[in-house]
């Protein structure tokens, strides 16, 4: 077996950039379990001080219950046995990467598969957090059209925010791929585009496939046969999945955004469109006070995130446990790519 091949996979990039299809692709291959987002990774590290020394069972299960029951979490998503998975937990290694990575090997065995991953599209702002809990892990950055992937995010019922700050969010999923890209290599981190990938998608999954060490499964193509058994209808956003990839939305932008938008988001995104491949339509230079609310909320995200390090270096150093997972492996079921 290669040893890539029980690898964690985390896909990330910008909110509405198709991440919700390629999880979908990749549980569709026959050897790797990706399922919905869960919101339990983030959330128990962020808390995970109040969890104590997990040296100690009591507070094992004390986590492996927040996980499994709490009200921040989408664990009933994965459909397993809570009380299965508490008990699994409790007798995991004493660290919080273990008993998350008890939780989706769980859901992997579920599924006959060997190998696991998680999807969410802000994991690109907590690739330092993943990579201390899963030093193994193999990261997947999808990139859509800046314009296409604004005009989408402010459609949303759930996003609270406007032009501005979807744009300098597609501008930081950008910046931050690069520096992955430089920092994790080519055996950790893979980029490819959401455009490519829905015009051809078999030759995109085939490359992708083998950044994975895995051989491409057909199936990755007929994923919305899955989605249309798991995506429920009413998330209306998501009912692209239910249909095979296609390139209807690309270039949607030029419809959706009013004229002030577009010429604000190409402006201040035209250089990382370029780097991407992305055509520009040399729109009008956007208003002077529309410019200066950009960069304002640019330089106030700058300092959040600057501050949000010192406190995350200061929590590391109150961790009473380490939290690199120490489970490792593939996980072990059948493995029909050895059947035959």
């Amino acid at each position: 077996m290669n040893p890539q091949t029980s690898r964690p996979i985390f896909v990330i990039g910008c909110p509405r950039s198709g991440t919700t299809l390629l999880q979908q692709m990749l549980h569709s291959h026959r050897r790797i379990a990706f399922p919905s987002e869960t919101r339990f990774v983030h959330t128990s590290y962020d808390v995970r001080h109040t969890f104590g020394d997990l040296e100690r069972e009591e507070n094992r299960r004390r986590l492996a219950e927040w996980i499994v029951k709490g009200e921040d979490t989408k664990f009933k998503v994965l459909k397993l046995d809570a009380d299965a998975v508490i008990e699994e937990i409790v007798d995991a290694p004493p660290t919080l990467g273990s008993a998350l990575a008890t939780v989706f090997r769980a859901y992997a065995r579920g599924h006959g598969k060997p190998r696991w991953g998680d999807k969410r599209p802000s994991y690109f702002r907590r690739v330092p957090m993943l990579r201390r809990m899963f030093p193994d892990a193999q990261f997947i950055h999808l990139v859509r059209d800046g314009r296409d992937a604004v005009s989408s995010l402010k459609r949303m019922p759930w996003y609270h925010g406007d032009t501005f700050s979807a744009a300098l969010t597609w501008r930081e999923a950008v910046d931050m791929g690069k520096r992955l890209a430089r920092r994790l290599g080519p055996d950790t981190f893979y980029e490819f585009r959401y455009e490519d990938l829905v015009a051809e998608p078999e030759p995109e999954l085939e490359k992708l496939c083998v950044f994975l060490g895995e051989t491409f499964d057909p199936a990755m193509t007929r994923a919305y046969e899955h989605a249309r058994q798991t995506v429920p209808s009413a998330r209306k956003w998501h009912l692209r999945t239910h249909e095979a990839p296609n390139t209807r939305n690309v270039g949607a932008w030029r419809d959706r955004l009013e004229d002030w938008e577009a010429d604000l988001v190409e402006h201040v995104l035209a250089s990382r469109l370029v780097d991407h491949g992305y055509t520009l339509t040399g729109v009008s230079r956007p208003a002077v006070a529309n410019l200066a609310r950009y960069h304002r909320l640019a330089a106030h995200r700058w300092r959040s995130h600057r501050a949000h390090g010192v406190l995350e270096r200061l929590s590391q150093a109150r961790e009473p446990n380490p939290v690199v997972s120490r489970l490792a492996g593939p996980v072990p079921v059948d493995d029909p790519a050895d059947e035959g």
